[in-house]
């Protein structure tokens, strides 16, 4: 029997059960649907509206459904329009008359919600993890490379020495933020729709301040009408999605770069690469445009569900079917990338030679004007004098350090023979020191203070 149709002559149209339907992707919520249901259950007893017996009938029941769910063996009926229809309709099956007073005072519109909720709290907790596990792989690596020294860039343009250590772990603390969105909207998502009926509330007495913590929510909501509709911790999740995806593709955006030849910073490993069918040489770093694309998708998701939820009324709409595969296949997009990119990140070959052979003393030119100031010279003069001293060596194509002192001197005069200690990649680096900076000393400090994060 259909969970409604009684005000109906006439079935549904085929063509509109085929867009109706949900499913072919709600079956994904059965673990939860199932949960909710035999706690709502014992909450219809406990309210006095069915018995003990008929609780635990109901109760039992369901643990047959979900086994047949688990092993694979439940089998859809042409009448299931979505995974309640089917669930409700099997437990009957199972157990007779008694299995239909388990959606007394329930409508689908809460149980979809708190099925939902219950998923996406749990898909959370497993999106904390992968990323927890590409934190560890990239702050591993990093440590291992704390004074290996390469050019940092602004504008993919040369600017000043860093170390690899600190490159990698401006990745950690991208990754560290996504973690804390993910915390604060898995904290926002653990609120109970259970109990709210299809808008007005439930009329017995059901307990939902129990029926929250029963369910591992830490609390009920508080309006009935919000409750069926509010999908704003889709949004949240897709919105954490996205944002993690686009620090993975700037990641890999810079793996592309520097696995090129042209830089041959990194290598990768064989495993994380592809080749080409037509030329022999090749070594493709194909996850990571893998990487880079799919994040046009999941920001499509995100868009895409935004602008389904900006004209609804209030209440459930039928739009909101619209959320589930748009969750679904963010997050099964994530689980598929990170994996990967952990794995790649883990067996990056750093390339030190290489690294150190693309410094040029142009890095070192801000601490030229470093130099300057500490004589006395205003930064802005020191400025403009390092900018006139780079033009000079450019145009005579020599390396800054090869400049004789009296040219350095018709600059400015501040010059002194321990300019010379200047053009130390080394130095230049261990002088940023301060708390954040790529000095050898503040990123063992900054990998300490990750690893913190990483056991708390």
């Amino acid at each position: 029997m259909s969970l409604w149709g009684g005000r109906f002559r006439e079935p549904s149209d085929d063509d509109l059960r085929k867009l109706n339907d949900s499913i072919q992707f709600d079956r994904a919520l059965y673990a939860e649907d199932i949960e909710g249901s035999a706690i709502y259950a014992r909450a219809l007893a406990a309210a006095d509206v069915i018995t003990t017996g008929e609780a635990e009938a109901i109760v039992s029941g369901l643990q047959k459904v979900k086994r047949e769910f688990d092993d694979g063996s439940f089998k859809l009926m042409a009448g299931d329009e979505d995974i309640h229809t089917a669930v409700e309709r099997r437990l009957i099956e199972i157990i007779g008359e008694a299995g239909g007073k388990l959606h007394t005072g329930r409508s689908r519109n809460d149980q979809v919600a708190t099925d939902f909720r219950l998923w996406s709290m749990r898909a959370a907790d497993r999106l904390a993890i992968a990323l927890r596990q590409l934190q560890a792989a990239l702050l591993d690596v990093a440590e291992e490379h704390v004074e290996t020294l390469m050019p940092g860039y602004t504008h993919l343009q040369p600017a000043q020495p860093i170390s690899a250590g600190h490159w990698l772990m401006s990745f950690f603390w991208m990754l560290e933020r996504d973690m804390d969105r993910l915390r604060a909207a898995r904290a926002r998502m653990a609120e109970c729709p259970l109990g709210a009926g299809a808008l007005a509330g439930n009329p017995l007495k059901i307990d939902r301040e129990r029926l929250a913590a029963d369910l591992g929510f830490d609390r009920p909501s508080e309006n009935s009408l919000d409750a069926v509709s509010d999908r704003d911790f889709v949004a949240d999740l897709l919105y954490v999605t996205s944002l993690c995806a686009i620090h993975l593709s700037r990641l890999a955006e810079d793996i592309l770069i520097y696995s090129n030849p042209a830089f041959a910073f990194i290598t990768l490993d064989d495993r994380y690469s592809t080749g080409s069918s037509l030329m022999p040489q090749k070594r493709n770093a194909d996850p990571m445009e893998l990487t880079r694309g799919k994040t046009g998708r999941l920001i499509g998701n995100l868009t895409g569900f935004l602008t389904t939820l900006k004209g609804l009324p209030s209440g459930y709409n039928k739009d909101l079917q619209e959320d589930k595969e748009a969750l679904f296949d963010s997050l099964e997009t994530m689980h598929r990338l990170l994996p990967v990119i952990t794995a790649t990140a883990r067996s990056l070959q750093l390339n030190p030679e290489a690294m150190s052979a693309a410094l040029s003393e142009d890095l070192l030119a801000t601490d030229l004007a470093d130099y300057l100031v500490r004589k006395g010279l205003p930064f802005r003069q020191a400025h403009h004098a390092v900018g006139e001293i780079v033009r000079i060596a450019s145009e005579a194509e020599i390396a800054l350090s090869r400049l004789p002192l009296s040219k350095l001197r018709q600059v400015s005069p501040v010059f002194d023979e321990d300019v010379r200690e200047v053009f130390d990649f080394s130095l230049s680096v261990a002088r940023r020191r301060a708390l954040g900076g790529t000095a050898p000393a503040a990123l063992r400090l900054q990998i300490e203070r990750a690893r913190e994060k990483l056991q708390a």
